[in-house]
């Protein structure tokens, strides 16, 4: 049990950032009680790569903006842009779409489109701005949540959607949705003590992912791994602007 627990929460981190860990040929990462923990494990990278991002920034505080923007751009390498690779792959096939092309086939394609591209640019200019405008005023709280409730968003999309991926589905199958209701409940509690406006955001930001992976899913008329990349990149940005605008 404390074994898998263990391999399980590597694995997270080793999927979900560019963390250097290693594995031994024994392991089984294939073990649904593995890919459980990876997958419930995956707030807790959200937290661990935003307490990194709000250090260096306390580091580099005497930099301003210069320090906010280095920073921002750190939280976004340790990730590998894992995501904004993602919002690449599914505007490209969105709009590759339009022209009557197969959607699955172009985002499965190891090339990429000037749309994709300039709106994986985009995306990165928002993430960025809106990163440095939390820390820039302090809201460091609201940060690391954003970046939680962001992987709690996705988790509940498992349970929602069906995939067009061998590698989705087989998570979705591992997924304990009593452990995930366990998970919401814990974080909830405590991000309530520290943050009061914790379950709002955590309300806000389980909406609107649904309902931008909806969108995205009526566009390409499938859900796979691009797609909740995508949606968590999505929901990232806009709970920056709500953040933003309520808390300052």
């Amino acid at each position: 049990m404390f074994k898998n627990l263990y391999l399980g929460i590597k694995f997270s981190f080793s999927y979900f950032s560019i963390l250097p860990i290693k594995f031994k040929s024994t392991d089984n990462l294939a073990n649904p009680h593995i890919l459980n923990v990876m997958l419930l494990s995956l707030p807790l990278v959200g937290y661990l790569l935003g307490f990194a991002t709000v250090t260096l920034f306390f580091l580099l505080s005497s930099l301003g903006w210069y320090g906010a923007i280095f920073s921002a751009i750190f939280y976004m390498i340790l990730y590998g842009f894992l995501h904004t690779e993602a919002i690449i792959d599914v505007f490209d096939a969105i709009y590759a779409s339009h022209g009557g092309k197969d959607a699955y086939e172009i985002i499965k394609e190891p090339t990429v489109g000037a749309i994709g591209v300039l709106y994986g640019v985009a995306f990165l200019l928002l993430k960025v701005a809106g990163i440095v405008f939390l820390l820039i005023h302090a809201l460091f709280a609201e940060f690391i949540a954003v970046l939680v409730i962001s992987r709690l968003s996705l988790l509940t999309l498992l349970i929602l959607h069906d995939f067009k991926s061998s590698f989705v589905t087989q998570l979705k199958e591992a997924l304990d949705y009593w452990f995930l209701g366990l998970i919401f409940l814990l974080i909830t509690i405590m991000g309530s003590v520290y943050l009061a406006s914790f379950l709002i955001w955590l309300i806000i930001g389980t909406i609107v992912g649904f309902s931008i992976s909806i969108f995205f899913a009526n566009r390409l008329k499938f859900v796979n791994g691009d797609v909740l990349g995508a949606t968590l990149e999505s929901v990232e940005i806009l709970l920056f602007l709500v953040v933003a605008i309520f808390m300052v």
